[in-house]
Order: C-alpha cells, then structure tokens, then sequence
C-alpha cells in the first residue's frame, strides 16, 4: 500500500460534538424535545438532512419549510465549524508519521467541498492534505468508486495500492468497489440500522480505535513502528 485516504467525519476527525451542540440548541430555540447526542452521532455520516429530521420529524425532507430548517442548520454548524472539533485521538502521530515516510494522505467525503475546506483549514490539515474530493468534484458521490478512483488519480497512485478507511457501508462499498483495501473505523459514527452486524459490510479490516487503525497501517505500508 502507498496511500491513505480516509472519510472525514466519525472517522479521520471527530466532529459529532458541535453537531450535537447546535441540534439541541435548534431544539431548545423550537421547545422541542432535546435529542439526545448519541441518537445524534448515529445519524452524522447520513448528512444534514439526518440530523434535521431528528429535530422535525414530521416534515418531509422536500418541504420548504424543513429545507429553511436544514439551510439554519447549516449555516449555523459554517459559521462555528470547530468549537468542540478536532482529530481523533491518536491520529496526529498517524498522520506524522505517514508524512515522515512521504505516504500521502487524503480524504474522500460527501461532505460539501466549502464546509470541509473550512474545517481542514481551522484545524490546519489543508496543506499537509494530499487531495480532497467531495461532491462537486464528481458526477456519482460514494457508495459509487467514481470519488476513489478520482482521489487515486490526483495523487497518481493506483487504486489497488490504496487504503480506504471509513465508518458507514458506503465508504466500505466504494472502496471495494474500487478495489482499495478498505478498514472499517468501528470507533466511527456507525449508522443504527447496520452497526449490529460489522462483519456483513465486507471490509478487509475493521478497527475498534485510532491505535488499533495505526497499528494495521504500519503493517500495511511496511514503514518502521512509532513505538518501535
């Protein structure tokens, strides 16, 4: 393997706190019952969308009232992208040491490309970033490899010769689908409906934490242990 591309929210950064932080304010603003946050983190890898249908579930997604309701939820979470948001714990010395032995990472998200430039900018990943591929740059989001076999291109490295590390069916299904070897970050925002059952999303991997996750990437690259 000579690459590392990882989905960005639950799995390479941990972003579900200030998500919770604004739900359950948009709850109290409403008086509506509060959600409670690990309802929340179930449904971050799902969108926007999710997360505001928590909060309203008696509206339809295409109403223009609920559409009003997701574009304050995401204006509100643009305007205050890292308040309680940083990497998973134990992945800067991943990163580090991947930089030292030029292993390129990247990222490969359906998150909109100006809310993840943002973030990567508050935390200062943009420039030690190697690519960055959302939405707008491809015509069929993940599940579809199309986002994989792009990220793999900008970095000219071959599919087959890159990791994928994700914690929702989808990134695994791409990363298959791509013939990248895939790693399931079961420390991850891992989706209700499909938590139950791991093993059934075919994964090469699956890791329970970040030191787990960098343990199998070492062995994987072949570069020297951080503890050696």
């Amino acid at each position: 393997m000579q690459a590392v591309l990882f989905d960005l929210d639950g799995t390479l950064i941990d972003t579900a706190a200030d998500f919770i932080r604004i739900i359950q304010q948009m709850c109290r603003n409403e008086d509506r019952t509060v959600v409670e946050a690990d309802l929340i983190r179930t449904q971050v890898s799902e969108g926007a969308r999710a997360m505001v249908k928590l909060v309203y579930p008696e509206l339809e997604v295409d109403d223009p009232i609920f559409l009003a309701h997701r574009q304050r939820f995401l204006d509100l979470y643009g305007a205050d992208i890292a308040v309680n948001t940083d990497l998973f714990e134990g992945m800067y010395p991943l990163l580090e040491q991947l930089e030292q032995n030029n292993i390129p990472w990247g990222i490969v998200t359906n998150k909109p490309r100006g809310l993840s430039e943002s973030l990567l900018e508050a935390l200062n990943l943009t420039e030690r970033c190697a690519v960055l591929v959302c939405p707008e740059d491809v015509s069929k989001t993940k599940p579809d490899p199309e986002p994989m076999y792009l990220a793999a291109k900008q970095i000219n490295i071959a599919p087959e010769q890159c990791i994928y590390v994700g914690d929702h069916p989808r990134d695994i299904d791409a990363g298959r689908h791509a013939n990248m070897y895939t790693i399931l970050a079961a420390y991850g925002y891992l989706p209700l409906q499909h938590k139950d059952d791991l093993v059934a999303w075919q994964a090469d991997a699956i890791v329970n934490n970040v030191v787990e996750l960098h343990q199998l990437i070492e062995n994987l690259v072949d570069i020297p242990s951080a503890t050696a």
